[in-house]
């Protein structure tokens, strides 16, 4: 690929906005299965831990392909990253429909996963390199709001095709399907706007590609990242069985509901400080979070239906604004050629915190019980929380006595060569 960037038959701001849709969608069909957890569990008698297990299927594959390929697009092209994974998304759509026990499922949210990952570094970059000159926070802000708002779109849809379409189990994933499909068809006509280097087998290596001069602020933020997006794993997973048992809340629709009222906050609140400082965003967001939490704790010790909803709305506004905070403080750092490599590392921080937790609360909850995994889950997530409040808020006055110093300060360091940029942690 030459140095230049090529268009094809879209314009830039017209694709700009169909890459978010996209984006958007990805995450619209990640979240759709979850109202349809109880359907499978009814029909075909599986534990909460192994729940939980086709749960984390889907974010430990996605963390495979963000590992592997993430980085890919950087060297080959954003547009062939991405139609190759919408290709394999079409797949796991396919996998969902004809599923008729856990077998299947596992293997479509494996493919769903493996797609959504290796699109995710594609799609993030290509709107960073889409974004108009003169508005630089836009594409931060669009990389933070797409997702948010296709997980709350996708779990409130699915609920509502479960509890009143006909064919549950199919109907979202036959519209999907077609969705994904004229992605896949219109994908040839994106403008490329990857720059294109060499080294396309070696970027393969699983690696977190963070640069350097990134990484100090990268591991402060880390923390928040992994607390705010476990919080959103444990209720993608078990938020339908909280409802039904904790909460004594019926019908297929409530667990899309609290899924919704999550996400849903979480993409209002990322428009409410679009325009704001980012380290100030960040700082509140994760401050909201905790309240959010400590009052859903409150509502399951009651037990209080509304009070929870009141906290799962709290602790979304504050993992759309912290999450919307650290995309804009990280992301403009990066160089063109970085950007995949540097949003495959965010992503999978992101990940790791969805998945991994979700998973030892799924086995935590066949021996102690759903309410005291939930208690616990939930004040270990705060904690983490607590602590990476603390680190930013010190390395902010680190920051304002730097600025105050006599002179100035010290001088700004230079920007450290390619090479040691090329270190990876």
């Amino acid at each position: 690929m030459s140095g230049t960037h090529r268009r094809a038959g879209l314009s830039r701001p017209f694709a700009f906005w169909l890459i978010a849709t996209v984006q958007c969608l990805l995450l619209f069909a990640s979240s759709a299965p979850s109202p349809l957890y109880a359907v499978y569990q009814g029909q075909w008698h599986f534990s909460a831990g192994m729940l939980t297990a086709i749960f984390a299927m889907y974010a430990l594959t996605l963390l495979v392909a963000l590992l592997v390929v993430g980085k890919l697009s950087d060297h080959i092209g954003r547009r062939k990253v991405l139609g190759a994974a919408l290709v394999v998304e079409v797949v796991s759509m396919l996998l969902f429909i004809t599923a008729d026990g856990v077998g299947p499922l596992l293997a479509a949210r494996a493919a769903q996963g493996l797609a959504t990952g290796a699109a995710t570094g594609a799609t993030s970059s290509a709107l960073l390199d889409l974004q108009p000159p003169h508005r630089p926070r836009l594409g931060p802000l669009v990389n933070s709001l797409a997702p948010i708002a296709g997980l709350a779109l996708g779990a409130l849809g699915s609920g509502l095709l479960v509890e009143y379409a006909p064919a549950p189990k199919v109907l979202v994933y036959a519209l999907l399907l077609a969705a994904f499909a004229l992605a896949a068809l219109v994908t040839p006509l994106l403008p490329e706007t990857s720059p294109g280097r060499p080294g396309a087998v070696a970027s393969l290596v699983p690696r977190l590609a963070v640069p350097r001069r990134i990484r100090p602020l990268f591991l402060t933020v880390a923390p928040s990242l992994v607390a705010v997006w476990a919080v959103g794993g444990l209720y993608m997973s078990l938020g339908p069985s909280i409802a039904a048992h904790t909460l004594r809340l019926g019908g297929h629709l409530v667990g899309g509901l609290v899924i919704f009222a999550q996400t849903g906050s979480g993409a209002v609140g990322a428009l409410l400080r679009r325009g704001k400082p980012p380290r100030t965003t960040m700082t509140l967001g994760f401050a909201a979070f905790l309240v959010g939490i400590g009052t859903t704790l409150g509502a399951l010790a009651v037990p209080s239906p509304a009070l929870f909803f009141a906290g799962i709305v709290i602790a979304g506004y504050g993992f759309g604004t912290g999450f919307l905070g650290a995309f804009q403080t990280i992301a403009p750092l990066a160089e063109p050629d970085e950007r995949a490599g540097l949003m495959a590392g965010m992503y999978v921080v992101c990940y790791l915190g969805f998945s991994v937790p979700a998973v030892i609360a799924g086995l935590a909850v066949q021996r102690y019980g759903l309410g005291p995994t939930t208690t616990v889950y939930s004040v270990a997530v705060m904690a983490l929380a607590v602590v990476a409040c603390a680190g930013l808020l010190v390395q902010g006055r680190g920051e304002k006595r730097t600025a105050g110093a006599p002179h100035g300060g010290l001088p700004p360091a230079p920007r450290p060569a390619r090479a040691a940029d090329a270190d990876h942690l």
